[in-house]
């Protein structure tokens, strides 16, 4: 399988091979959500919150409206922990039981809270039983000049997700992106006392949907897809569908020099390749929590593109900058630019735009880095937009208009 093969073929998985021009409504982004798996969630909002840029970058008339919809009233997805903070489609819900019984006997919790912790837990569960869903805040701090738990929490909050992570509580809703938890029964209904799935049937579901998710994939990242089961038990599946003849192993070449690798695709990834729409030829600012660029190690692969998010880096050793989207053109990753929204004014600014060294930068792909902007733009609401100054990379300068 070549480079560009395997870039297809996840592109494709992951919702970036179709014309995402159209009408959109609810129904349609929640089948692209089940196409991909999962849309992660953060919190840093330089642009836009991470769950609807990556959608944005998808249907160009996304809006935010549709996904809350999803969410909150027509309770078809459900937020929960895959690598981070996800909206999945609950039609998996069952999938998640196995993780909270892993979180319900992890002694992390009581040893990190000490003797009080199981009375904490008990106060909040009560609580929300009798009173309905809460926030956070809804919960005083007994303990004022002390420090409050995990990361600085007060016990009620450190109580209040352990419940989330054992399935006792969900997310209802956000409120200005605070979680509203309530009880799974009343957020689900009859969902929520789905049977659990044995093991045999966790690590089948885990690993055939990773795959179909994927393209191709190694049983390290087939069991880093969903973070569910252990490396051993993904290498364990790949044993037996190799056998059965449900997947076949493939030398899936790289993009940047580095050696081939061994991984397994679907016994008939040819001829989903050949079903496979070629990426439009246009232009899309990805979010920096976008699953193609999710494993940093498979971006340089497969695209030749050397990404990371540097929130969390300090500044002074930043190469780029803080929020960083690269930009897909096709299916080549071919450089990133630095953008911020001035919310206040109105305004889109893209900072800085770095090209990669290997692109030959046309008058036709300005054109198509410009509509990517100004469909950012559309999308914000914003009155008018900028590209700046071009930066420069590690090899030679990049020039841009202005």
């Amino acid at each position: 399988m070549t480079a560009s093969q395997a870039r297809l073929l996840l592109l494709d998985a992951q919702g970036l091979t179709t014309n995402p021009a159209g009408q959109v409504g609810a129904a349609r982004v929640y089948e692209l959500i089940e196409r991909m798996g999962f849309v992660q969630v953060d919190s840093i909002n330089v642009v836009d919150r991470a769950h609807y840029l990556i959608l944005a970058s998808r249907f160009d008339r996304f809006r935010p409206q549709l996904l809350d919809q999803l969410v909150e009233h027509d309770r078809l997805l459900f937020e929960h922990w895959t690598h981070d903070a996800s909206l999945i489609p609950i039609k998996w819900f069952a999938q998640w039981k196995p993780r909270f019984e892993r979180s319900r006997t992890n002694k992390w919790w009581r040893e990190r809270m000490g003797p009080e912790f199981p009375a904490v837990v008990a106060h909040v569960l009560e609580r929300i039983t009798t009173e309905g869903p809460l926030l956070s805040r809804d919960f005083e701090h007994d303990r004022q000049g002390e420090p409050g738990g995990w990361w600085g929490w007060k016990p009620q909050k450190s109580a209040l997700e352990h419940l989330w992570r054992t399935g006792d509580l969900l997310i209802s809703r956000r409120n200005n992106f605070q979680k509203v938890y309530d009880l799974a029964p009343r957020v689900l209904g009859s969902i929520a006392s789905a049977p659990r799935p044995t093991q045999t049937e966790h690590v089948q579901w885990a690993c055939s949907t990773a795959l179909d998710r994927l393209g191709c994939a190694t049983p390290r990242e087939l069991a880093a897809f969903w973070r569910s089961i252990p490396i051993d038990a993904a290498r364990t599946w790949c044993d037996a569908a190799l056998r059965a003849g449900r997947i076949v192993p493939v030398e899936v070449q790289s993009a940047d020099d580095t050696k081939p690798r061994l991984a397994v695709a679907a016994h008939d990834w040819r001829q989903r390749l050949e079903a496979t729409s070629r990426a439009p030829r246009r232009a899309r600012l990805l979010c920096p929590f976008d699953p193609v660029l999710r494993d940093r190690d498979r971006a340089g692969r497969l695209f030749n593109f050397d990404y990371r998010f540097e929130a969390f880096v300090p500044a002074p050793k930043r190469k780029f900058g803080y929020y960083v989207m690269p930009i897909l053109d096709g299916d080549r990753l071919v450089g990133r630019v630095d953008p911020k929204f001035h919310r206040e004014k109105g305004r889109l600014e893209i900072r800085r735009l770095w090209w990669e060294p290997t692109v030959k930068v046309s008058d036709a792909l300005q054109s198509r880095l410009e509509a990517a902007v100004a469909r950012l733009a559309r999308y914000l609401g914003a009155n008018s937009w900028r590209i700046g100054r071009a930066g420069v990379n590690r090899h030679r300068s990049a020039k841009t208009t202005v």
